[in-house]
C-alpha cells in the first residue's frame, strides 16, 4: 500500500502507482479539473507523475503562488509554439519567468513588429482552443543534442552542450513543438486563460555583446481574465506616474548623455532633495548619529584591503595620479572604519553611530539604468553602528523602531520585512553566525513583526534585515537595510579596549533607511503622482491676484509667508485668474490663495486646494496655523484624502 500524506494532515491509501491527477481526483472531481501541477515531499511535478512509495502530496492550483509561476513558465512555450507556426525559421534559445510575467529570446532574421506580436497572440489563443496536452519526456544528454539539431535548433544544442554528459534530461511536447525544460508545465494548453505579449526588445545571446543581438519577446500572465485586467490597469496607473514624464512637467530634474546615470536637479527637483536630507539629519541627530563626511577620491589600497576591490573593481570609477591608483568611492564602509580608528576607543564609547549622505558612483551598464532609479552617480542615507556583540539585537530593535516611523512620515505602513541569513561562502565561526542571526530574529519577533526567512541570502559577511515597501499600486521597493558584519573591522584594524582590558573588534551594523536618496525620491514621485505632501512640496503655497491692482498686496503676503519658513510664491502674471489656478493645479501646489479688491481691502485670502475644495476666506495668520498643521501630519495624513 502507498499512504499519500495530504497538507491538511489526512491520508490516502492505494494499492498501486499513483499520478497527481488521480490522487486530485479522488479527492474531487473539481479539484482534478483545477490541478496544474504536484508537489511532493517539497519538490513540484507534473500532474502525470507517478508516485510509487509513501509520500507527502499537495495539489498546486492556479490559487497558489508556486501555480502563477507554472502558468506563466507554461505560456513561455505557448508564445514559443506561436512564434515556431507563424515563423518557422526562427530559432528558440531560453525562455524563463520573471516578475508578473516571462519572456522568450528568438533568434530571427527579420525584425518582429507590434503587428507580429497581434499575430502571435492570436495564434497562442488558437493553440489553447486545442487544449493540447502537455507531455513531458526524458532522453540521455547526447540524444537531446542530437534531436534539437536535426530540428534546426542549434542554440538549444549549445544550451544542452554545457550540461554534464551523464544527465538524462527532460523536454516537454505539445502537438508540433517541443522544449527543453525542467517543468513542471500545466497539463494542457488549455489551462492558459490569462496573457498578453506587452513589448519587443533586443538581448545578446548569453548576455555577451560579442555575441548574436537576439529578439526579446516580453508577455505576461495570470490565472484568470479578471487578474490580467487589474495588473494592465496597474501598469496604466503606473505609467501616468512614471517619474520621468512627472519631473518634466513639474520641472524637477533631468538627465543628459554627457553625464550618463548622474541627474541634474533643477530648483523644484532640488528642494525636494534637500528636505528630504533635512529630515534625515534631523532624526538621525535625535537618535545618537555623528554625522560625518568622508573623501570621494580614496587610494586602491584601502578598497583591497576592505575586499571590495575583489569583489566590486569592475563596478568602480577609478583614477590615477603620481604613480597611484584611486577609485571614486562606490560605497562608505571603508572609509567611516577609518574614522573610528583615530584615537582610543572603549568599550564604554559604544555604541557608536556615525551617519553620512555619502556620494556614491558605480559603473553601472547603461543598459540598466533607469531614471532615478538605477544611477551611476547617488546619495545613500548611509550610516554604521559600531558595537559589541551583546549590542546587536537592542541597536537593531532601536533602528526598527527608527525605520518605521519614519516611513510613516513618508506615508508608507505597509512594509515587507526579510531575513537573510548565512550564505554557503562566508566568514566568520558558525557560532558567531549563530548570535548574529538569533539576535536579528529576536529583534523581529519582539516587536511582533511578520517577517519572511532567506535561507543563504545573507552576505558574505554576515547577516541582513531588508525592508521593502509596498506602493499605492502594490509594487514593491526594497529601501532599507540592516546587516551585521563581523569581518570588515578586524580586516581595517578597528579595535576598542573592552572591560577586560583586551584589544577587540567591534561589530559593524551596516544600515540604511531609504537607500539612496535619489532613487526614493523617484519612488515617492511615482507614489503620490507628483502631488507630495505639503511638506514635500517644492512650492507649498502660489497666491495671485485677480486684477493688477492686487500685485503689492499679493508680493506682501508671499514675502511674509515666506519669512515665516513657508515656501511661497507670486503669479503676477497678466492671465486669467481661472487659467492660473488650472495651471498651478497641475503643477500639484497644495494651496492657492486668491486676492481680489475686497481681500486686499480686509487683510485676508481666500483659499483653495489643488483638489479643488474652497477652504474659504480668513487672515493670512489662520491660513499660516492651517499650514504649519498640515506640514507637521508630514505623510501621515495629507490634503489630499
Amino acid at each position: 500500500m502507498i499512504s499519500i500524506t495530504l497538507p491538511d494532515g489526512s491520508q490516502r491509501q492505494f494499492d498501486h502507482p499513483v499520478s497527481i491527477f488521480d490522487i486530485a481526483n479522488d479527492i474531487g472531481a473539481g479539484l482534478a479539473r483545477a490541478a496544474l501541477a504536484g508537489k511532493v515531499n517539497d519538490k513540484l511535478v507534473d500532474t502525470s507523475y507517478l508516485i510509487e512509495q509513501d509520500a507527502d502530496v499537495a495539489i498546486i492550483t492556479d490559487r497558489d503562488e508556486e501555480g502563477l509561476d507554472i502558468i506563466r513558465h507554461s505560456t513561455s512555450h505557448l508564445m514559443a509554439q506561436a512564434v515556431k507556426q507563424l515563423f518557422p525559421e526562427a530559432q528558440v534559445t531560453i525562455g524563463p519567468v520573471i516578475e508578473d510575467g516571462f519572456y522568450y529570446d528568438f533568434s530571427y532574421s527579420e525584425a518582429f513588429t507590434p503587428d507580429d506580436l497581434t499575430k502571435i497572440e492570436q495564434r497562442m489563443e488558437e493553440i489553447v482552443k486545442q487544449d493540447l496536452q502537455v507531455i513531458r519526456e526524458e532522453m540521455p544528454r547526447d540524444a537531446a543534442i542530437k534531436l534539437f539539431r536535426e530540428m534546426g535548433e542549434e542554440y538549444k544544442a549549445q544550451i544542452i552542450e554545457d550540461i554534464p554528459k551523464d544527465e538524462i534530461l527532460s523536454v516537454y511536447r505539445q502537438g508540433d513543438f517541443m522544449d527543453l525544460c525542467r517543468g513542471p508545465h500545466v497539463p494542457s494548453t488549455g489551462k492558459l486563460k490569462a496573457f498578453k505579449l506587452m513589448k519587443l526588445a533586443g538581448a545578446y545571446w548569453r548576455g555577451k555583446s560579442e555575441n548574436e543581438m537576439l529578439q526579446r519577446v516580453y508577455g505576461t500572465a495570470w490565472n484568470d481574465k479578471k487578474a490580467l485586467k487589474a495588473y494592465l490597469h496597474r501598469l496604466e496607473e503606473a505609467e501616468k506616474r512614471d517619474h520621468r514624464k512627472l519631473a518634466r512637467s513639474l520641472d524637477l530634474f533631468h538627465i543628459q548623455d554627457e553625464a550618463t546615470g548622474m541627474i541634474f536637479w533643477h530648483d523644484n527637483g532640488w528642494r525636494i532633495f534637500r528636505e528630504v536630507e533635512n529630515y534625515i539629519r534631523s532624526v538621525l541627530r535625535r537618535n545618537g548619529y555623528q554625522e560625518i563626511r568622508t573623501p570621494q577620491v580614496v587610494d586602491r589600497t584601502l578598497w583591497e584591503k576592505s575586499g571590495h576591490w575583489d569583489k566590486f573593481s569592475d563596478m568602480m570609477f577609478t583614477t590615477h595620479s603620481e604613480n597611484r591608483d584611486y577609485a571614486i568611492k562606490p560605497m562608505n564602509c571603508p572609509c567611516h572604519v577609518q574614522v573610528f580608528n583615530q584615537g582610543l576607543k572603549s568599550y564604554r564609547d559604544l555604541p557608536l553611530r556615525m551617519a553620512e549622505f555619502g556620494s556614491c558612483h558605480r559603473n553601472e551598464p547603461s543598459g540598466t539604468l533607469h531614471g532615478l532609479m538605477r544611477l551611476r552617480g547617488f546619495t545613500q542615507d548611509d550610516a554604521h553602528i559600531f558595537c559589541t556583540e551583546d549590542q546587536i539585537q537592542s541597536e537593531v530593535s532601536t533602528f526598527i523602531d527608527l525605520l518605521q516611523n519614519v516611513y510613516a512620515d513618508f506615508g508608507f505602513n505597509d512594509i515587507i520585512i526579510k531575513l537573510s541569513t548565512r550564505p554557503e561562502n562566508r566568514v566568520g565561526s558558525d557560532q558567531v553566525w549563530d548570535k548574529s542571526e538569533h539576535a536579528l530574529e529576536q529583534a523581529l519577533n519582539a516587536k511582533g513583526l511578520q517577517w519572511d526567512l532567506q535561507p543563504g541570502e545573507g552576505a558574505f559577511y554576515g547577516p541582513k534585515i531588508e525592508f521593502s515597501l509596498k506602493d499605492c499600486l502594490g509594487r514593491v521597493w526594497q529601501c532599507g537595510t540592516i546587516q551585521v558584519d563581523f569581518s570588515m573591522p578586524g580586516r581595517l584594524d578597528a579595535t576598542y579596549v573592552a572591560d577586560d582590558g583586551s584589544k577587540q573588534a567591534p561589530v559593524m551594523l551596516h544600515r540604511a533607511i531609504l537607500g539612496s536618496l535619489e532613487r526614493f525620491i523617484g519612488i515617492l514621485i511615482e507614489e503620490y503622482a507628483g502631488a507630495f505632501p505639503t511638506w514635500l512640496a517644492p512650492k507649498q503655497v502660489v497666491v495671485m491676484g485677480i486684477t493688477d491692482k492686487q500685485s503689492d498686496y499679493v508680493s506682501k503676503i508671499a514675502e511674509d509667508l515666506a519669512q515665516q519658513g513657508f515656501r511661497a510664491d507670486t503669479d503676477l502674471r497678466n492671465e486669467k485668474i481661472g487659467f492660473k489656478i488650472r495651471e498651478h493645479t497641475l503643477r500639484r501646489v497644495p494651496y492657492l490663495l486668491v486676492v481680489g479688491e475686497r481681500e486686499a481691502q480686509e487683510n485676508t485670502v481666500a483659499i483653495r486646494t489643488r483638489k479643488g475644495e474652497d477652504l474659504g476666506v480668513m487672515p493670512l495668520q489662520a491660513f499660516a496655523e492651517v499650514l504649519n498643521k498640515d506640514i507637521a501630519r508630514r505623510g501621515r495624513t495629507t490634503t489630499e484624502e
